[in-house]
């Protein structure tokens, strides 16, 4: 999995280098979307772990103890970790059929009404994924598999994603609110090459 810095110019450019004029703001916001997408990385990469560990295990008769249930927190934290950096990235599908035929004012306004709406809805389901978390350390819940582990633990990933999430979406909409455009909506594909590209990365 490799994640490029995140390119906050619109042209290129990587991330800490278009970061100066925003100054130190600026390269930790950047720094906080691209160190959550690699440690995403890193649950990936237990995960496949994990999926080697339980097939060789079959074969020599050993078990790892509440392997699915380690394998599936990492599979939570993962998707949530890497919505930040997806989103600045502009990986996130969206559908333009209707914001691309507007007018570039009128597109302008119905981007920060999106951004408005997506923060609002981010904003309250990290606020209670936070509650829930902090209530799982207050009272000390613990899971019920074979291995016992506080439920804070692997309930951290998810919302401490949805909260970088939520930074995400607050910086986009001052950066859009300040006249600029998104920084996720990518430039329209110069060659025949460049269409071709992005649909084999988006999976088309």
């Amino acid at each position: 999995m490799t994640l490029a810095p995140l390119n906050t110019a619109g042209d290129g450019t990587p991330a800490i280098r278009a970061a100066a004029p925003g100054g130190a703001l600026r390269w930790f916001l950047d720094g906080l979307y691209t160190g959550a997408g690699y440690l995403a990385g890193i649950f990936l990469v237990v995960i496949f772990l994990l999926m080697v560990g339980l097939a060789l295990g079959r074969e020599v008769g050993v078990n790892i103890p509440a392997a699915d249930d380690f394998a599936s927190w990492c599979m939570a934290a993962l998707a949530f970790l890497s919505l930040a950096y997806t989103f600045k990235a502009g990986e996130i599908i969206r559908v333009g059929l209707l914001i691309e035929r507007l007018p570039t004012r009128a597109r302008h306004a119905v981007e920060i009404v999106c951004l408005l709406v997506g923060g609002g809805l981010v904003g309250f389901f990290a606020w209670h994924a936070v509650q829930l978390t902090f209530w799982s350390w207050r009272l000390n819940d613990m899971s019920q598999g074979v291995v016992a582990v506080p439920l804070w633990i692997p309930q951290l990933g998810f919302a401490g994603g949805l909260v970088i999430l939520f930074i995400a979406f607050a910086d986009e909409l001052v950066h859009v609110l300040a006249g600029h455009a998104p920084r996720y909506e990518k430039p329209p594909p110069a060659t025949p090459e460049e269409v071709i590209a992005r649909a084999i990365e988006s999976g088309v």
